[in-house]
């Protein structure tokens, strides 16, 4: 393996890890193991600290292939909490409000899914990577500031029940770059007359690679030591 000249990595992200973490264990390792101090080393695609799945990291030259590897089609799994929202559509934050959720039925959900294939348009989560001014959406939310984002227009190739066992759903998720699944959650929860939060989120692909070509972060190192590696 060359690192310098470029290799793409797949990782299995670790819950809770953020996506910065795990591009900076990827680069310490290499770099301790080739003895150098710098080492260019990127991800093509954030996750969310409270998402596991699919991340693609691609060091040296390969750097220039990560907006290649940003347009390729996603796939989650995704567990919604109907009934009740929070300010992140996610677990990052409390429960904010909660809704009704006697009128949902598996037919409703069923319904209301096939609505959100094809071209839709997204409104961003206000806690997110999204650029407002000059800086990240996050930090001002985190601030307690008003934070508004335009819709973007994005793809739902497929979307599916895998579960329903109310008030939670399991989805899976086929979509374009740029689509925010906890969005998706939120505005679920609208088209169903309740509220909506993800409980759980996995990348399960990224293009053509999955889950089970994945490594796991914490074996990287003990991999690492079983690679033939080009020295710098």
């Amino acid at each position: 393996m060359d690192f310098k000249e470029g290799e793409v990595l797949y990782f299995n992200k670790p819950l809770e890890w953020t996506s910065f973490k795990l591009v900076g264990a990827v680069r310490y390792h290499i770099c301790k193991r080739l003895k150098v101090r710098k080492l260019k080393v990127g991800h093509a695609g954030t996750l969310d600290p409270l998402a596991t799945g699919v991340m693609i990291v691609c060091t040296g030259k390969a750097t220039k292939r990560i907006e290649e590897f940003q347009y390729h089609v996603k796939e989650y799994v995704a567990t919604i909490r109907l009934g009740a929202t929070t300010p992140s559509y996610d677990l990052e934050h409390e429960i904010d409000a909660t809704y009704p959720t006697e009128h949902i039925t598996r037919e409703l959900v069923e319904d209301v899914l096939k609505t959100f294939t094809g071209e839709i348009q997204q409104i961003p989560p206000a806690f997110s990577a999204c650029m407002v001014n000059g800086k990240r959406a996050y930090d001002l939310a985190r601030k307690g500031e008003e934070v508004e984002l335009k819709p973007k227009l994005l793809v739902i190739d497929e979307i599916e029940l895998l579960e329903c066992n109310l008030p939670d759903i399991k989805i899976r998720v086929v979509c374009s770059k740029g689509t925010y699944i906890r969005a998706l959650a939120r505005d679920i929860g609208e088209a169903l007359n309740s509220g909506a939060h993800l409980t759980a989120l996995e990348r399960t692909r990224v293009g053509d690679v999955r889950l089970e070509d994945c490594l796991d972060p914490l074996d990287f190192k003990e991999w690492l030591g079983t690679q033939d590696i080009v020295e710098i």
